[in-house]
C-alpha cells in the first residue's frame, strides 16, 4: 500500500530584510523593524529584576501577577530566576470595545485567587501612559492585599501620565514601538527572542 504525503506550508507573517545595509532588520508586514535588545540583553536585565526581587521579598511568599498577552515570555523567564516561595496567576483585562485609546478597563479576567493579606507582584511588559495599570491597582486594593508593586520590562517615562510608582523597571526607554519578545503588530511578532524596534 503506497502512502500519500501532503505538504502544507504556511505563509510567514515577518521576514528578515535582504537588503545588506539593513542586517539584522526584519519586516513585519507593512513595517521595518531594526534591532533594539538581543535575548542576551534581557536575559541580563530580567536577572537584575530577579535579584532584587529575591532580595526584597526575601521570607515571604509572592504572587506574581501575569498580564497577558504582552507579558507572558518576560514572566516565564522571570520566574526561572526568582528563588523565593511563591505563586504564580496570569491574568487579562478586558476593555470597553472601541475604546482602546481611552483603556477603559472592565475587568480582570483569571484572578481566582484570593489574594486578601497576600503581597502581589504586578509582572507587565511595559509601562507607558500607565492608564491601564492604574485601573488595575485601583481593582488589586479592593481585594485588601498585603502589598501591590509592578515589575516591569519596558518602561516609556515620556508618555507615563501618572503619579504611582514603577517598583522595578528593567529598562527605561523612548517613545518608540517595539516588537518581539511578547511584544506585537497586530498580533504578529510576539514569539521573536530579540526586541526591535520600529526603523526609521
Amino acid at each position: 500500500m503506497r502512502s500519500t504525503f501532503r505538504t502544507f506550508f504556511v505563509p510567514l507573517r515577518f521576514h528578515y530584510d535582504d537588503n545588506a545595509m539593513n542586517k539584522g532588520n526584519i519586516q513585519i508586514k507593512d513595517k521595518v523593524f531594526k534591532p533594539y535588545l538581543t535575548a542576551a540583553e534581557l536575559d541580563g536585565i530580567i536577572q537584575e529584576l530577579a535579584n532584587r526581587i529575591n532580595h526584597d521579598y526575601a521570607g515571604r511568599s509572592p504572587i506574581l501577577l501575569t498580564m497577558l498577552n504582552g507579558a507572558f515570555m518576560f514572566a516565564a523567564d522571570l520566574v526561572k530566576k526568582i528563588t523565593l516561595e511563591c505563586r504564580i496567576s496570569m491574568v487579562k483585562v478586558s476593555s470597553y470595545q472601541g475604546m482602546q485609546t481611552t483603556h477603559k478597563v472592565q475587568d480582570l479576567i483569571g484572578l481566582q485567587e484570593d489574594i486578601e493579606g497576600e503581597d502581589i507582584i504586578v509582572i507587565e511588559d511595559i509601562v507607558d501612559t500607565g492608564i491601564t495599570m492604574a485601573h488595575v491597582l485601583d481593582m488589586l486594593k479592593e481585594k485588601n492585599p498585603r502589598s501591590v508593586t509592578i515589575c516591569s520590562l519596558l518602561f516609556k517615562p515620556d508618555k507615563f501620565t501618572k503619579n504611582y510608582k514603577v517598583d522595578y523597571i528593567g529598562k527605561s526607554i523612548p517613545n518608540e514601538f517595539v516588537v518581539g519578545y511578547g511584544f506585537d503588530y497586530d498580533g504578529f511578532g510576539r514569539n521573536l527572542p530579540d526586541i526591535y524596534s520600529v526603523a526609521e
